[in-house]
C-alpha cells in the first residue's frame, strides 16, 4: 500500500517537470500555472505511452519522464491547432 503513494507522487512531480518543459518547448509557459503543468504532464504521459508503446526501452522514472514530455509536446501541439481554428 505505502508504495503505491510514492508511485503515484511520483507520477506527479515528474508529471508537473514533463509539462513544464513541454509548456517551455511551445512557448505556452506564461499561460499555464504549476495545476496545468502538473495535468498537461501526466496526461501527456498517458498520451506518450499510448503513442509510442513502449518503444523507448528506458524504463523507471527516466522512461516516464521523456514519455510525457513527447505526449505533453503531442497534447500541446493539438490544443494550439484547436485555440488557433477557434481564432480565426
Amino acid at each position: 500500500m505505502e508504495g503505491e503513494g510514492v508511485g503515484i507522487l511520483v507520477m506527479i512531480v515528474v508529471g508537473g517537470i514533463a509539462g513544464w518543459l513541454a509548456s517551455l518547448v511551445m512557448n505556452r509557459d506564461a499561460s499555464m500555472g504549476i495545476i496545468w503543468n502538473i495535468v498537461v504532464g501526466i496526461v501527456g504521459g498517458f498520451l506518450g505511452g499510448f503513442l509510442l508503446g513502449g518503444l523507448i526501452g528506458i524504463g523507471g522514472w527516466i522512461g516516464y519522464l521523456i514519455t510525457a514530455f513527447i505526449g505533453a509536446v503531442v497534447l500541446l501541439l493539438i490544443a494550439n491547432f484547436i485555440q488557433r481554428g477557434r481564432a480565426r
